[in-house]
């Protein structure tokens, strides 16, 4: 319940500061500042979201890439291929 609270209050934050830095910062009416920023809110989420996953993706990754790569090992291993 309270990591849900919190979620949506960091949600209602985004949208009034994106309300607040387009509108100004590109001289909209009151209707294009908040048609820009209810748009770019979840547009915004939606990066983060994938960001964060992408870096997650890779710290997953194990380091050692020797354990992807197959091995082909003949029944002599004296002889060449």
């Amino acid at each position: 319940m309270q990591g849900r609270l919190k979620n949506y209050a960091l949600v209602i934050c985004l949208f009034v500061f994106l309300f607040v830095i387009i509108g100004s910062g590109l001289h909209l009416n009151p209707g294009g500042a908040f048609l820009a920023a209810a748009t770019g809110t979840p547009l915004v989420i939606y990066v983060f979201h994938r960001k964060v996953d992408k870096a997650y993706r890779q710290e997953e990754v194990p380091r050692d890439s020797t354990r992807n790569e197959v091995a082909y090992v003949s029944g002599k291993t004296d002889q060449f291929d």
